[in-house]
């Protein structure tokens, strides 16, 4: 199908992490390379949210609408209060540094889930250095902060994650194996029973990055040509081909239909037929 999009934004390095705030009618998305947060908004347009941002990657916001940032730089996962301090989440499991906290997400029980790959530590996206973890996992942060879970350590790229609408189920991807797990969600929080769900096919470039679900169940992933939308079911609906490598994307905009989308140099909006969700 024809779609159209609207640039708002060009002239990055390597766009990541958009996030809308539904109250405040903005939009918060990174630049690793850059160390550069912007904020868009359709009144002020595309200014500086934050610089240096320790080549901050994934965001999202808590059920109290404050700030959740993954830092490639310092391999953690901070907080901005209400007065912009930034807080440390955490930082180690079991003495050793994180690798590089990705893509993350908050469960309605305020419990925090974030990738843990080692992008971070690669220069350009991040800061060149030893990895500390022999595993690439996923974690879950509950009521201490200095003791994050590990959930799952078979990944060999995991990336964005989503639960689904019921949070019965969370969904995971693995950029370097192309594909997108599930797994049922116990009633603590961990994880079971965890199986492919899908897979990202295509010869252009592209793979497993931003993943986010609709109001309708329907999956969005990044991969081959830009943004795979899956039903339910699995079942591969649609390829929005967007015009730049695509790393993630957020609804956003009063109705939530408006699709934003973090593209290598540029930021891009376009619109779909059903809405997404508000993070809080």
């Amino acid at each position: 199908m024809s779609r159209e999009f609207e640039k708002l934004g060009t002239g990055f390095l390597f766009t990541e992490g958009p996030v809308w705030h539904p109250v405040g009618k903005f939009l918060l998305f990174s630049d690793m390379p850059g160390d550069h947060m912007r904020r868009w908004s359709a009144r002020d347009g595309v200014t500086t949210f934050r610089k240096p941002s320790s080549m901050a990657n994934g965001n999202t916001y808590d059920r109290q609408g404050r700030l959740l940032t993954c830092e490639h730089a310092t391999s953690r996962v901070t907080r901005t209060e209400p007065d912009g301090r930034i807080v440390p989440v955490v930082t180690h499991f079991r003495g050793k540094q994180l690798n590089s906290p990705n893509d993350i997400v908050c469960r309605s029980d305020g419990g925090i889930y974030f990738t843990d790959p080692p992008y971070g530590r690669l220069k350009f996206y991040g800061v060149e250095r030893p990895q500390e973890l022999d595993f690439q996992g996923v974690f879950r942060v509950g009521g201490d902060p200095g003791s994050p879970e590990l959930l799952v350590d078979d990944f060999d790229r995991p990336n964005g994650l989503c639960f689904s609408l019921d949070e019965s189920r969370l969904y995971i991807n693995d950029t370097a194996r192309k594909h997108i797990r599930v797994f049922d969600v116990a009633p603590n929080g961990t994880l079971r029973s965890g199986r492919v769900w899908a897979e990202t096919k295509g010869d252009k470039p592209g793979a497993p990055d931003g993943m986010k679900i609709d109001a309708a169940s329907t999956l969005y992933c990044t991969g081959p040509g830009g943004i795979h939308v899956f039903g339910p079911d699995a079942s591969l609906r649609e390829v929005i081909e967007v015009p730049e490598y695509t790393a993630n994307f957020t609804w956003g905009d009063d109705d939530f239909r408006s699709l934003f989308i973090t593209a290598s140099t540029s930021l891009y909006r376009t619109r779909t037929t059903g809405p997404g969700r508000p993070v809080f």
